[in-house]
Parts: structure tokens; sequence; C-alpha cells
């Protein structure tokens, strides 16, 4: 997911919800859905993301806190989760600043691969 760190700073300042910084349009960019009756259950697999050709971000699933079994469980004890649904879970180290113009290339191993470009804000 995309984070504007413009409009997290201004809800911050005013005492709202951090959440304005992540729900403006285009926030969620995602590769086509692959259903789990494709690719099983993966507990590894490289986590990539390159800016302009540089990696920033490079780790494992293996490497999350919880792993995708327990995510999905302990979110079934407060939401009913249906087929489709996304979980959005975090990111490996390496969150930083885009701008405008910047090419992202990114793959989880075995799921997919995206690729974008980053326009002007809304």
């Amino acid at each position: 997911d995309m984070t504007r760190r413009d409009l997290q700073n201004t809800a911050k300042k005013m005492g709202r919800p951090w959440d304005f910084g992540k729900d403006f349009e285009n926030a969620a960019v995602i590769t086509p859905l692959v259903p789990a009756s494709e690719i099983g259950h993966p507990a590894s697999g490289r986590i990539e993301l390159a800016v302009n050709g540089q990696t920033k971000q490079d780790s494992d699933i293996k490497e999350l806190i919880w792993s995708v079994p327990e995510i999905v469980a302990n979110l079934s004890e407060y939401y009913h989760l249906q087929p489709g649904d996304l979980i959005y879970t975090g990111t490996p180290e390496g969150v930083g600043a885009v701008q405008p113009g910047d090419r992202i290339t990114g793959s989880v191993a075995g799921v997919g691969e995206i690729a974008l470009n980053v326009g002007q804000p809304e």
C-alpha cells in the first residue's frame, strides 16, 4: 500500500485518524488476485521491491511476525472474512518516500509481480 505523508501528518496535527493518509485514490496497488487453489498457502517466498531499479525491500514471507494462517485466524475473530478480501500485513524494512515519475517494481515469489509509475497526487 501507499501512504501520503502530507495527508497523514495533517490528520495527526488535527487529532484525526491517520488512515486518511492511506485511503486516497490509487493507494491500494495490487497484482491480479491469485486464488489459493492455484498457489497453495506459501509459508515462505521472497518479497522484493525496487524504486528506479534500486532494491529497497528484500525479505521473505517466513520473516513475518505472525504466519499467514495466524493472521487469518486472528482477524477471523473480529471480522467475517470472505473469499477475495484483502489483508494488508505491513511491509519489510525499507519504507521510503517516492516521487512523481518514480518506477516501482515488486514481487512475491510464487504469487506475482507488479510494476507501476508514481503519478501526481490527485
